[in-house]
């Protein structure tokens, strides 16, 4: 129900404001303005997720030569200052409008406000442990967002998720909410 409210409170103006940023993905580089990420969901079953593109159309393709670079323990890949984002990508990311699309996800009931944020990792790379992070409906945001950001690695994020998980409350989306916006307003640009 809170979900459907804030779509509800917020879709006119998030829909303006992703047509203009939309514009400027196409304008800064070739591709589509919006790429459908694949992602776990909610019991593992994978899922589209949706985001205004930040790199530029063949970074997967680049990947490979840029493995070096990882900064993150495997199955983790985090550059610094990667060079297959954009210019516009860089700002989106920073602000973390770049997930506004993920609206859209929200509608289909695919993720909830306040979750586990559905991550790339591959099922089969999941230790048994990990796994409970599944067990419930990914989310916008997410508790290691407000809590390091792209400073922590995927064990991490998992102890953090299942634990948030376990004491979940309207207090605690409310409070986790509003510390990831304040984490993403001051957030300095390292990845």
């Amino acid at each position: 129900m809170t979900d459907l409210l804030v779509i509800l409170l917020i879709a006119p103006a998030a829909s303006l404001v992703a047509a203009v940023l939309a514009l400027a993905v196409k304008l800064d580089s070739p591709g589509p303005a919006f790429v459908a990420h694949r992602r776990l969901g909610k019991g593992g079953i994978p899922m589209n997720l949706w985001k205004l593109r930040t790199m530029v159309a063949d970074a997967e393709q680049r990947k490979a030569e840029l493995a070096h670079l990882n900064v993150l323990p495997w199955p983790d890949f985090k550059i610094p200052n990667d060079p297959r984002v954009t210019r516009v990508g860089r700002w989106l990311r920073k602000t973390s409008l770049d997930e506004l699309p993920q609206l859209w996800n929200l509608v289909r009931g695919e993720i909830t406000l306040v979750g586990p944020r559905p991550c790339s990792i591959p099922l089969t790379r999941y230790r048994l442990w990990q796994t409970e992070r599944l067990e419930v409906t990914p989310g916008l945001v997410g508790v290691w967002q407000s809590n390091g950001r792209n400073h922590v690695d995927f064990d991490a994020r998992c102890r953090m998720d299942i634990t948030q998980s376990r004491r979940a409350s309207p207090l605690s989306g409310i409070t986790m909410t509003a510390k990831t916006v304040r984490a993403v307003l001051s957030s300095r640009e390292d990845y």
